[in-house]
């Protein structure tokens, strides 16, 4: 990147005249830091001055679908590629559809605190974990036998799983430190080095249901000068936002409850401005976000298609509502689950009998929502699982003979969708991985979608009744 002193007369007018647009978004960005939760999902970024100025009076964000962007003359194409004004020059790099997701998800992300934040949207969940993830591990010194290591918590879901065991550990030496007990501080401390990068976890993971609790984890990482990562994709920014609690950086599968309609597949990466890092590297420490869009995300290239971005922007205008209702038929579910004779056991973090509920009960909250007494609100989301009281065979039988429930992987939808875990989604870890996360063959994940729960507790019951 060129300095300013390098560059001609005429790239220099061309950023000057870039300022009066970063100072216009700044103001606006300002202005809706005090906007309530719904209006930020559903303005985000794009303003009635944006609407009418640059996009034709455009009500709702337009989709550009246009894989580059044309320039005036050589110099606003210098001035552009150098990144020293506002531009998105080629969908690899950005996109103004994406970037008005983007910046309604730093906002959401950030909503009710002075924090600021910054994002970058990516082709798929699992490539916001990996690009997320990947700066920290580079090597900090010359020796060809440098160690490095991070901290992930074991329940998780298990394409993570694979990214870190297979793909991070065994294929390229960089070790993971398995937390069985996220709930357990000593665990997490016990596995932390001068070589360790960083701290990983699912808030609640899938399909576990394992939560940890956030502001302690934070504060042990920022003790040891490594950043906290969180995946909550699960809760969404509705009912969790780890930034606010301490965390550094925040994952989210779009692909799950945040669109909920099954239509796209993508993922965001949200961090929060100042993260802790024991990498030198100061540009990356002061605007994660921004840097690893500028930079690591140009060179790999996962970037989230445009139709995909405004897809995401129309479901998350109403996030809040869905959520609530989500989380309100997931209850029902649950407790009607927890009462049936075939059911040994029930994962879902709402229900008191959960040893995790008081912690959940403490992160899990509706946001903008109070009952009667002036109390929030809590909610606990759509996804939950629950293990067959029979053996594997018993529980195969009561999933194939699910009517209304979809027989999926997916999950996070507007129709309710099932899986086995065991030989699905974390088929691939085997059998020890599995015990070691607590994944039995006989546990079925459920995510409770859209429809009236009084219907998918009539499914659930007449394939749990097929077996004696």
């Amino acid at each position: 990147m060129s300095s300013n002193q390098e560059l001609s007369p005429g790239v220099m007018r061309y950023i000057k005249e870039a300022e009066k647009i970063v100072l216009e978004r700044k103001e606006y960005w300002n202005r809706m830091k005090k906007a309530k939760f719904d209006t930020i999902a559903v303005h985000g970024l794009y303003s009635v001055e944006e609407a009418y100025s640059k996009n034709q009076g455009a009500i709702i964000e337009p989709l550009y679908l246009s894989a580059s962007q044309c320039f005036k003359d050589s110099d606003e194409l210098e001035a552009a590629l150098a990144y020293k004004i506002p531009a998105w020059i080629y969908t690899r790099i950005a996109n103004p559809t994406v970037y008005y997701l983007e910046q309604t998800f730093a906002l959401l992300e950030t909503y009710g605190t002075e924090l600021e934040a910054s994002a970058c949207a990516t082709a798929s969940g699992m490539s916001a974990i990996f690009l997320a993830t990947e700066p920290f591990l580079i090597k900090r010194t010359k020796k060809l036998n440098e160690k490095i290591n991070f901290v992930a918590t074991v329940q998780c879901y298990g394409g993570t799983y694979q990214l870190f065991n297979l793909r991070r550990m065994e294929e390229r030496g960089i070790e993971v430190r398995w937390v069985k007990n996220g709930a357990d501080l000593d665990e997490w401390e016990e596995k932390i080095d001068e070589n360790t990068r960083f701290l990983y976890g699912e808030m609640p993971s899938n399909p576990q249901l394992g939560i940890f609790d956030i502001e302690k984890v934070a504060k042990l990482a920022h003790k040891y000068e490594i950043p906290l990562i969180v995946d909550s994709t699960i809760a969404t920014p509705a009912l969790l936002r780890p930034l606010v609690h301490g965390a550094d950086i925040v994952v989210h599968s779009l692909t799950k409850s945040a669109t909920a309609s099954g239509y796209i597949i993508g993922g965001i990466v949200v961090a929060k401005k100042n993260i802790t890092t024991n990498i030198d590297n100061q540009e990356m420490r002061e605007n994660f976000g921004e840097w690893v869009k500028l930079w690591p995300f140009r060179d790999y290239g996962p970037s989230l298609s445009p139709v995909d971005a405004i897809f995401t922007l129309a479901e998350i205008k109403t996030l809040r509502i869905k959520m609530d209702y989500f989380s309100q038929s997931s209850m029902k579910v649950a407790q009607f689950l927890e009462s049936h004779p075939r059911v040994e056991r029930v994962d879902y973090l709402g229900l008191p009998s959960h040893p995790l509920h008081k912690l959940a009960k403490k992160y899990f909250k509706l946001v903008d929502s109070i009952d009667e007494k002036g109390n929030p609100v809590n909610r606990y989301g759509h996804l939950m699982s629950f293990n067959v009281a029979g053996s594997a065979e018993d529980t195969r039988k009561v999933y194939d003979n699910l009517k209304l429930i979809f027989r999926a992987t997916d999950l996070g939808r507007i129709k309710s969708v099932a899986t086995i875990p065991a030989i699905s989604t974390h088929q691939q870890q085997g059998e020890e991985a599995r015990k070691a996360a607590n994944i039995p063959p006989q546990m079925i994940r459920l995510c409770v979608g859209g429809e009236n729960p009084e219907d998918i507790i009539k499914d659930l019951d007449q394939a749990l009744n097929s077996i004696k």
